[in-house]
């Protein structure tokens, strides 16, 4: 018998005030502080690319546009030797330590209070075996393992607890992809995260924890724990990834407006557990749908999608309208389409019920993977869930018969003869896509009944406009193009269930913005891309809202030459501001600071990078820096979009690395600096072994499903790997 915890509550901390979670700016808001560092970093990157390539004649380095053909991350990694010498800005690092990657996240609530995702902070996965109130549920390294998930079987421990928290910790070295990894819980997906890209040895390391306490139904009880994470193996293919996945168990009195964990979640997936198959629908290829009979005494119910691009559609918001797919056939070739938009919908019997745009994940190799070590990029190791309140639709769902739950994707059709614009009914290749419905009942023999929902749609209102400009030759330069489109819904009803009557509803107000360029004739992309949106539901069981603000800033250059020579560069700035209020079925952040009361939790965080990597001949150079920002507050008001609220800073995090090494550091918890690191950047010196090793693509790989093919008449497609490629 495991000995009982006692209880634990957090420290108490004092709050700092901070007006920087003040009304949003522009699309993209580049902060006072990241301005001035913005500014240093780039004259000082600007001075080191003068030295580098005045080693080089002009020839080398710069390709005339009859030499130049559009550049994927396929192509780089393919033409990447592992055991070319990488000139890089130098720091003094310990050749004998993996490099310590990490997420900047606000801190998780533990058995032993609030823990960081600061490496060398966290509770370990060994620290976690140590408690008497633990369970280890995964210990497994994945090779070769496409199609072959992780399948074990997790035993609740023999100790109360009414909160949960995993710690997954790998370790990894060689050559490897990026790679999507999705847990489930038998049929139910559970968390969806990705690795890190190793390098040479000693390799790489990272932990990251997570609160998984809203899946206490799942906790309470046995279950079939799948973890599937598709990897190769082979002479190229060196990277294993070692991991370890732990759960630690304790109780706590938390209190926040966080909902009470579900009495029922039911999936909305492939359900393939039952054959130990990882159970996500991918699409455009499968039917998303599953047909479902509904508890009758329901009180609430949300639904969870869990959604992220793979393959043709890693890099969605990059991609162009379908009429211009053709625009750079001899340098770009064939570019991807069905626009830089995408909706991913809910769909209640064939009804809209609710949509999710999406946020723009980059894995650890995208655009340029010096931009990602150690710090990955947003929601790297965490891909975040979005929901959608479907209680206004329980006089519906509750009325005994069986009712089918859909998800789609879909993107933009530009029709240039009626010159309008609809969404489509397909994507290209591929979205993984699962869903949940977390749902919330009254006692046995009851029955929710009430009035059908109203569903209320605005739009989506899309507009474009495009421009086309070109050389003396006639030949197309550049492709410039906006989209921008908006959608309000609304969904209403009575529902009278067994305790409570009144009106609940559910909206959302949307906007999404995308000024794209490409020049030189295609092989430069620039997209300054922002998505905004307020999400509510109201009720009599109740109430629950979402602000946020996903801005985007990439401007990236692709390029190859027929004897070899290869540059990639490229500016990205993420951002990422969230609000949440009230009863929210995932955690607001907040439980870590459950001694004081908020009403609303604040994240605004902002990562800015600047990375290239140049090939000439069989010399290679390159660098990459990093800053990011991460602030985390609450406030005991409600949110307001635009208006000006006093927010007590609870968390601070500002990181800068350059070539895989953190020069500078500091962090702050509740106003209080807990955290501080600053260490001079040094010029020449060896090869930084972060720098030295990146991904490259298999002979094997290139084939029908190669993200690089050869089109109609000799052309190339431009495409970009996937996180988790297909091998065949």
């Amino acid at each position: 018998m495991a000995s009982q915890p006692s209880e634990k509550t957090t420290a108490d901390l004092t709050v700092h005030r901070n007006d920087v979670f003040g009304p949003r700016g522009m699309m993209l808001n580049i902060t006072r502080e990241s301005r001035s560092r913005l500014k240093l970093m780039t004259a000082f990157l600007a001075v080191l690319s003068l030295v580098w390539f005045t080693n080089y004649r002009c020839g080398q380095c710069f390709l005339s546009s009859s030499q130049v053909n559009q550049i994927v991350r396929s192509e780089f990694e393919r033409h990447h030797d592992p055991h070319d010498s990488l000139a890089t800005i130098s720091a003094p690092i310990a050749a004998e330590s993996p490099l310590e990657c990490f997420q900047v996240a606000q801190p998780v609530l533990t058995h032993n209070g609030p823990s960081t995702q600061k490496p060398g902070t966290q509770t370990t996965a060994k620290d976690n075996q140590s408690e008497p109130c633990s369970v280890l549920l995964m210990e497994h390294v994945f090779g070769f393992s496409y199609g072959q998930p992780f399948v074990g079987n997790y035993t609740p421990p023999e100790c109360a607890f009414n909160r949960v928290f995993i710690n997954f910790t790998v370790v990894s070295e060689g050559r490897q992809f990026d790679r999507l990894a999705l847990m489930y819980f038998g049929d139910t997906e559970v968390w969806r995260t990705s690795t890190a890209e190793p390098t040479v040895p000693p390799g790489i390391r990272w932990t990251f924890m997570k609160d998984m306490t809203e899946y206490l139904y799942f906790w309470k009880s046995p279950q079939k724990v799948i973890f599937d994470l598709g990897n190769l193996v082979d002479d190229k293919y060196t990277g294993s990834f070692n991991t370890t996945l732990t759960a630690a168990f304790f109780t706590a009195n938390i209190e926040t407006d966080t909902a009470p964990p579900a009495d029922l979640i039911i999936p909305v997936s492939a359900r393939k557990g039952e054959a130990n198959g990882a159970s996500q629908f991918t699409l455009p290829a499968d039917n998303a749908t599953n047909t479902i009979g509904f508890p009758r005494n329901v009180n609430r119910a949300v639904f969870s999608i869990s959604a992220n691009g793979q393959a043709s559609e890693e890099f969605w918001w990059a991609n162009v309208l379908q009429s211009d797919i053709l625009t750079f056939p001899q340098t770009a070739g064939q570019l991807l389409g069905l626009s830089p938009f995408r909706e991913v919908q809910l769909l209640i019997d064939g009804k809209l019920a609710g949509v999710q745009w999406p946020f723009p994940v980059i894995f650890t190799g995208g655009v340029v993977p010096g931009l990602h070590r150690p710090i990955v990029g947003l929601q790297a190791f965490d891909l975040g869930e979005h929901q959608i309140d479907i209680t206004p639709w329980l006089p519906v769902l509750c009325d005994g018969a069986e009712h089918t739950f859909t998800i789609k994707v879909a993107g933009l059709n530009f029709d240039e003869d009626s010159n309008g614009t609809t969404l489509t009914d397909t994507v290209n290749s591929s979205w993984y896509v699962t869903g949940k419905i977390f749902i919330w009942l009254d006692e046995e023999g009851s029955v929710t009944t009430g009035t059908d929902p109203v569903v209320d749609t605005v739009g989506p209102a899309i507009s474009l406009s495009r421009s086309v400009t070109t050389n003396a030759t006639g030949v197309n330069e550049t492709l410039a193009f906006s989209t921008v489109v908006e959608r309000i819904l609304a969904v209403k009803s009575t529902v009278k269930s067994r305790n409570q009557v009144g009106e609940s509803t559910w909206s959302q107000t949307l906007s999404y913005s995308n000024e794209a360029l490409l020049s030189n004739f295609g092989v430069t992309e620039l997209n300054n891309f922002s998505i905004n949106g307020i999400d509510a539901a109201t009720g009599p069981t109740a109430s629950y809202k979402a602000t946020y603000s996903y801005p985007l800033y990439c401007n990236q250059t692709f390029s190859s030459s027929p004897d070899g020579n290869l540059n990639l560069t490229a500016h990205l700035i993420e951002g990422l501001e969230l609000q949440v209020e009230g009863s929210s079925v995932f955690p607001m952040g907040l439980e870590a600071f459950s001694n004081t009361s908020y009403a609303t939790s604040h994240l605004k965080t902002q990562r800015d990078g600047t990375a290239a990597y140049f090939r000439t001949g069989g010399t290679t150079t390159g660098y990459g820096s990093t800053n990011q920002i991460f602030r985390f507050g609450g406030s005991r008001d409600k949110s307001t979009v635009g208006a000006q609220r006093e927010v007590d800073e609870l968390y601070f995090r500002d990181v800068t690395a350059v070539n895989g090494t953190v020069v500078s550091d500091s962090e702050r918890m509740a106003g209080v600096e807990t955290y501080s690191l600053s260490r001079p950047v040094e010029l020449g010196g060896s090869v930084e072994a972060p720098m030295a090793l990146f991904a490259d693509i298999s002979d094997k790989a290139i084939g029908p499903t190669a993200y690089r093919s050869r089109g109609k008449e000799g052309t190339t497609m431009r495409g970009r790997p996937s996180v988790q490629m297909q091998i065949p």
